[in-house]
């Protein structure tokens, strides 16, 4: 059964959609929580279309577990809660999923609540969930490192050692919580004044600080071919975790989908709404999901 599920806010409304198989009883759900960028529910943007997390929810409906995805504030059927994006705060995105947690805990379908994020979404969702006490929590292809320094080391991988000279201080001085007024004109699209107090609130996190602080039961799960978050951003989060399940998906990349380590086979998958999801990646968190711990 689906249901269209919206959450109001003072922004506007943030719009759902509530899989739920049947059942006599109470079933676990799972509040999936996407990722970076315009992404909505589904796991599309305007630029790619693969439908990895509405095959996630999908794929554990058929494992009689519910689950309640969303379209972000400001994206799909939730366009007005945007905020102009001198006002977005990282914030806004923790706060949101807090509140569909208390929305889910209402709802006497339910027994556990488990609270899962998608790379940006891990991290939203490890606060939330620390926050608002959910049952569980699954780390899906998320960073194990703060922001400031996941772009800093993607550009140092890519980019001439004179941009990186240029990106440095600036990198600095968001972690610092000041803005930058002289962005270089090649820089600008990414550090652009208007996003910069976004940024500065995203980048005072610590994703293995902020998993440290959950005392719930925790599965990390990561790809191999992810050519986005590394193996490395898992044993990050394991090893600042208190007893995780960690879980290495030979041949899985970011969107959750067998590929190839080449990054033009790799990038190719997500635009591709047909390709299934590696056949291990349901089975593995059904069963983090139905166990005792």
């Amino acid at each position: 059964m689906e249901e269209s599920i919206t959450l109001t806010t003072e922004k506007g409304a943030i719009e759902g959609t509530l899989l739920i198989p049947e059942s006599s009883g109470k079933i676990p759900v799972v509040l999936i929580i996407a990722g970076s960028g315009p992404t909505d529910r589904d796991g599309n943007s305007p630029m790619f279309s693969n439908n990895s997390l509405k095959m996630l929810a999908e794929g554990l409906h058929e494992d009689g577990i519910a689950s309640l995805r969303f379209d972000k504030r400001g994206i799909g059927e939730s366009r007005s809660a945007g905020l102009v994006e001198e006002k977005l705060r990282f914030e806004n995105y923790i706060e949101d999923v807090i509140d569909w947690i208390s929305l889910l805990k209402k709802d006497k379908r339910f027994s556990d609540l488990i609270v899962l994020g998608h790379s940006e979404g891990s991290l939203i969702g490890m606060i939330a969930c620390e926050r608002s006490k959910a049952t569980k929590f699954i780390s899906l292809a998320g960073a194990g490192f703060p922001a400031g320094e996941i772009i800093m080391n993607q550009l140092n991988a890519e980019q001439p050692e004179s941009l990186i000279k240029q990106v440095s201080p600036i990198i600095k001085s968001l972690e610092n919580g000041e803005t930058v007024e002289d962005v270089p004109q090649i820089l600008f699209s990414l550090f652009r004044p208007s996003v910069q107090p976004y940024m500065i609130s995203w980048f005072r996190y610590d994703p293995a600080q902020e998993i440290s602080k959950l005392d719930c039961p925790i599965l990390i799960i990561q790809g191999t071919t992810d050519i986005q978050v590394k193996v490395k951003d898992a044993d990050m989060l394991a090893g600042a975790s208190k007893n995780p399940e960690k879980i290495i998906i030979y041949g899985m990349n970011h969107i959750l989908k067998s590929a190839k380590l080449d990054k033009m086979e790799n990038i190719a998958t997500y635009n591709n709404p047909d390709l299934p999801l590696n056949e291990k990646l349901i089975p593995e968190i059904t069963a983090f999901i139905k166990s005792e711990n």
